[in-house]
Parts: C-alpha cells; sequence; structure tokens
C-alpha cells in the first residue's frame, strides 16, 4: 500500500507538501492525511527540498499535482492555493467567448494587478518554503506569468514556453512540402491566452493558426455551451469537427489550450494524439527541472 499524504500548512491554508511515503505488496491505494497547520510554518524550509515543485494558483492546480504524480509518482510537491483567486478569474473570463467570435471588443483588465499581487505574496511562501522551481497551471495567469515572477529566487516555468520547447524538440516536418511548420491553437479562454500561446509558438519560429470566426461562432461556442448543459456526446462531437478543420489546414499538432475541453477525448484516440495539451507538457518541464536539480546535488 502507498499513502499519499498532503500537509496543510500556515499561513493561508492552502498549501500542501505532497510524496508517496512507501509501498507494500506492490499495491498503489493512495490515502490523504491532513497534519495541523504547524507542519511549516510561515514558509519555514523542507528538510530535503532538493527537487520540491512549487505550485502556485487556483483550481488548476489541483489537476495539475495529479498530472504531476501520474508523471513521476515520487516527485514532492508544495501546493498554495488563492481560494478567492477562483472566483475572480471566472468572473474576467465571463463573456470570453463573445470576444472571441468577434461579438465584442475584449475588456481591458485593468485590475489585474490586484491578482498579480495576491500570488506574488504567494510565491515568496513557495519560495521560503525551499522549492527548486514553481509553476502556475493556469492558461489565464501566464499572460501575467512576468509580473508575478519578477523578483523571484528561483526559476519559474512557463506554461506557454514548455509547449514552444516540446514542440521544438519533436523536430516535426511540414505536412506540405514548402510550407511553413503550422501549429494549430484552440483556445476557449480570453483574447488575451490566444495571443500568449501564439507569441510563444512564433517566437520559436512557428506559424500558428487559429479556428475563424464562424468556426468559433457555430462550432466552438456550441462546444463549450453544450457541455455548460452537460452534454458530452454533442460537445465531443463538436470538438471533433473544431480539430479536424484545423487539421485538414494542414497543422501538425493543436494545442488545446482549453480546461473545458481537456478529459472529452480519451489518450488513445487518434484525433488526441495529434493535440499537446500544456498542463502535459508543463507537467513534463517541470518533472524533467527537477530531476536534473536532483542530479546535480
Amino acid at each position: 500500500m502507498s499513502f499519499f499524504q498532503s500537509f496543510v500548512c500556515s499561513p493561508c491554508n492552502r498549501c500542501f507538501i505532497s510524496r508517496d511515503m512507501m509501498q507494500r505488496k506492490g499495491q498503489r491505494n493512495r490515502a490523504t492525511v491532513r497534519l495541523t497547520a504547524s507542519v511549516i510554518h510561515h514558509g519555514r524550509a523542507i528538510s530535503d527540498p532538493t527537487n520540491v515543485v512549487g505550485i502556485l494558483g487556483g483550481d488548476s492546480s489541483l489537476i495539475f499535482a495529479k498530472k504531476l504524480i501520474d508523471h513521476k509518482r515520487e516527485m514532492p510537491f508544495v501546493l498554495c492555493m488563492e481560494p478567492a483567486l477562483i472566483n475572480q478569474l471566472l468572473s474576467l473570463q465571463k463573456g470570453s467567448l463573445r470576444c472571441l467570435s468577434g461579438e465584442q471588443e475584449e475588456v481591458c483588465i485593468d485590475d489585474h494587478w490586484l491578482i498579480v499581487e495576491k500570488l506574488r505574496r504567494k510565491r515568496v511562501i513557495l519560495e521560503n518554503c525551499g522549492v527548486c522551481c514553481i509553476v502556475m497551471p493556469c492558461h489565464l495567469l501566464q499572460c501575467w506569468h512576468d509580473e508575478i515572477k519578477e523578483g523571484c529566487s528561483v526559476p519559474f516555468i512557463h506554461m506557454g514556453e514548455s509547449v514552444a520547447e516540446e514542440l521544438k524538440e519533436a523536430k516535426l516536418r511540414p505536412i506540405e512540402a514548402g510550407s511553413a511548420l503550422t501549429i494549430g491553437l484552440l483556445a476557449t479562454n480570453t483574447l488575451l491566452v490566444t495571443r500568449m500561446y501564439q507569441q510563444k509558438l512564433e517566437n520559436e519560429g512557428f506559424e500558428v493558426l487559429i479556428p475563424d470566426t464562424n468556426t468559433l461562432k457555430h462550432i466552438v461556442i456550441p462546444a463549450v455551451q453544450a457541455l455548460s448543459q452537460k452534454d458530452f456526446v454533442g460537445a465531443t462531437n463538436l470538438l471533433r469537427i473544431s480539430l479536424h478543420i484545423l487539421l485538414v489546414r494542414a497543422v501538425n499538432r493543436v494545442v488545446l489550450a482549453s480546461d473545458e475541453f481537456r478529459e472529452l477525448l480519451p489518450s488513445d484516440d487518434p484525433l488526441w494524439r495529434k493535440c499537446i495539451d500544456p498542463m502535459d507538457a508543463l507537467a513534463r518541464s517541470t518533472v524533467k527541472y527537477a530531476q536534473s536539480v536532483e542530479r546535480s546535488k
């Protein structure tokens, strides 16, 4: 039996350090143990911080923590969540689909500095815990990555850069001879997210193709609406159509920058094999970095 322990620390009461503790008889059954807030008090350093990863953000951090364990079962991490951030992000994303379809201009997010300041404080808590690196597995928050990172004493891995680097290392070839290497991008978040991924990919020499306005209006947005109504079959069918539209335009891979669509396709689906999940790319980059730090000690 393997025990998966989570320790709640003060002062935020939303920080977790996790490690698989032991294994017996080849079984892998995880139990979650919540200890007192005194385990790590005000960011007291971890006793063995060699490859401990700091995870920062809202509810997407929990999904990422599971992915991190799936990629490296014994990877220790500290998870620092900001509960109020979840509602703030949902509020910022409200109406974003209408912006993506061109029905209205995107509202400038003038008060994002409030979110940035909150996350900077949480970031400092993680640094004081002695983590080897920090990650922030949220598409929208990547748009303010540099502001949140400012002054950070440890590497702060960017999700968009992880995607671009992974695609570059894949040494892909253009689908059509003589054409540029093209990557499709499917995002259901704000225009800020689309622009962020587009910039990161173009910086590595890729051409980026996004769905046209009609595809967004008549396929992507209805897919998200179907999900909100728990019509998973309808949402999956519409997602498949969206991916096919990009793939027939000779893209090598589709970056699926969408929390909504992440679990719709099974991992063995041929269409899914043409996609790259930014959160998976971030998990692989994080494990790779933490292992390199551990080997260098």
